[in-house]
């Protein structure tokens, strides 16, 4: 980083925070401990955040966990896995899909869900087709779910 090579790194882990191994907080303490003080370069997190990984979006519209807390320090947030391994679309009901918002295709939905995602400042996708890549660009432009959207997806999705 001293030669300008390398403006920032950052931290991903799928377990971290959910396991409790470390916070967002901890994080940064490391960094300026370990890797130049208060001037060192941690400038994102990456996690998991989908409609299966739902407990960082839970959180994040309760203010509170690793969103917030990475938001509220001025990090980017990647959102990775927004759809689950691919698994997600298949499984998304027309009916949650159209709650999500009508005339989306279930990809869209739930890529639309994660970017909605208070804190989220990036999703992270894989397509594996120019078609694929094209739904996903389409889904992340359209405009973001508002938080009373949210709150009735999480409650559909965490009732039963």
């Amino acid at each position: 980083m001293a030669a300008g090579h390398l403006t920032g790194y950052g931290v991903a882990t799928w377990h971290g925070f959910t396991d409790g191994m470390f916070t967002v907080p901890d994080l940064l303490g490391l960094a300026a401990d370990a890797a130049g003080g208060a001037a060192h370069h941690l400038t994102t997190v990456q996690l998991p955040v989908s409609l299966v990984m739902i407990d960082p979006l839970v959180q994040a519209l309760d203010g509170h966990g690793p969103l917030a807390a990475a938001a509220a320090a001025g990090l980017e947030v990647m959102a990775s896995a927004p759809l689950h391994g691919g698994e997600l679309p298949a499984i998304t009901g027309p009916e949650l899909t159209g709650l999500i918002r009508a005339g989306l295709t279930p990809a869209q939905a739930c890529l639309l869900t994660t970017a909605s995602c208070p804190g989220v400042t990036q999703v992270l996708v894989a397509a594996s087709s120019a078609p694929h890549w094209a739904e996903a660009v389409a889904a992340v432009a359209q405009p973001l779910l508002d938080l009373d959207r949210l709150r009735k997806i999480v409650g559909v999705l965490t009732s039963a």
